[in-house]
């Protein structure tokens, strides 16, 4: 009876560690680093020695450690956290922060600049600001017990889908508001706030709503995959945009977001999808030589800035005329400081897709013209 109420939930735990509820779970489920024991038999209850592990697993990842690699030495820290009167100590690997790449050393987070004003980040699910004009097709009441606030009509309608568990009528609903408002209105005001109304249900009611998040996930990546395959081809041998997750970042669906917003546009990407490997990121980037790279990290835990810069810092091209690919810090994860040399940090999906349709249009002008 006592585990039932010892240790906290997942959604508190998160919320310590500065990553998202999803994340957690997924290492849990990956990697197998879950509590040691469950309240009771199936909701997750964390201990400190659990959520040491959990820390440990947050340190070696943002420094660049493989996460099934990250995971086993987090396990080592919570056996150590559960013996401490045995007096061993507990090993802390050290991890590089780049493995053999050549980065810029990584300045402390405490040294870096103060921000000058709160950011709102690029392709970030946000809520809608509640001072945005009234429209038709707004309402304001409850929708399936979701926290979804001031949203339009169609918000509401995918929302009652996804607790329903109604696949066709969420891929309906999806369809429609691509193909009447667009890409960026879709997501900013449609799909966003139905994914962060159901991600705040399911944290706040200790494991339960995972099924929605699952299936809503699902298709809102279905529906974004299927606008960039509608979209026209990009026919110009153009360089292309590069796309990924930092390494141990799993949170893919702002940059599906974004990559649609470029097919629209009719400019060429390539998605490497969740936790792409430093290692990896590397040969892409010097084998495609792209315009731009666009780096999620959705916690400050997964940011990588010696990562980020030396991405910026990488040249290619003819000797004579090297260049190097503009980087977009995006995601909650990269606030606190201003960007370097190379790097932007948008403050929206919007911003972020003219940044880079900007970036193509200075390439195409003709030198002196």
């Amino acid at each position: 009876m006592a585990t039932t109420t010892h240790g906290i939930t997942t959604g508190a735990v998160a919320r310590r560690l500065g990553v998202s509820p999803t994340t957690v779970r997924s290492w849990d489920q990956r990697y197998g680093i879950g509590p040691a024991v469950r309240g009771d038999g199936r909701h997750r209850r964390w201990s400190p020695a659990d959520v040491a592990m959990l820390e440990e697993m947050c340190r070696l990842t943002s420094s660049g450690v493989p996460p099934a690699e990250a995971a086993r030495a987090a396990q080592r820290v919570r056996a150590g956290a559960g013996s401490e009167t045995t007096g061993e100590p507990t090993a802390r690997p050290v991890a590089p922060a780049l493995s053999a790449l050549p980065a810029a050393p990584v300045e402390p987070v405490e040294q870096v600049e103060r921000v000058e004003r709160v950011e709102q980040v690029p392709v970030e699910p946000l809520p809608l600001p509640a001072d945005r004009s009234p429209r038709s097709g707004r309402r304001t009441g409850p929708a399936s017990g979701l926290p979804l606030g001031d949203v339009r009509q169609e918000c509401r309608g995918l929302a009652r889908a996804a607790v329903r568990l109604d696949g066709p009528s969420m891929d309906r609903i999806l369809q429609e508001v691509l193909a009447q408002h667009g890409l960026v209105t879709a997501w900013e005001e449609v799909m966003a706030p139905t994914l962060h109304a159901v991600g705040r249900k399911w944290e706040s009611s200790d494991d339960r709503y995972v099924e929605v998040e699952h299936l809503l996930s699902w298709h809102v990546s279905t529906a974004l995959r299927r606008a960039v395959v509608a979209a026209p081809s990009a026919v110009s041998p153009a360089a292309p945009v590069v796309l990924a997750c930092v390494p141990a970042e799993q949170h893919t669906l702002p940059l599906e977001a974004l990559a649609a917003g470029l097919a629209e546009q009719g400019l060429p990407t390539r998605m490497f999808g969740a936790a792409v490997p430093a290692e990896a990121l590397d040969a892409a980037v010097r084998r495609l030589g792209p315009a731009a790279v666009a780096l999620w990290s959705q916690a400050r835990s997964t940011a990588n800035h010696a990562l980020a810069r030396h991405v910026a810092g990488t040249a290619f091209g003819v000797r004579g005329a090297r260049t190097a690919p503009l980087v977009l810090l995006a995601g909650p994860g990269w606030l606190g400081g201003r960007p370097g040399p190379g790097m932007v940090r948008p403050t929206g999906l919007r911003e972020a897709i003219d940044v880079i349709a900007r970036r193509y249009e200075n390439r195409a002008a003709p030198a002196g013209g």
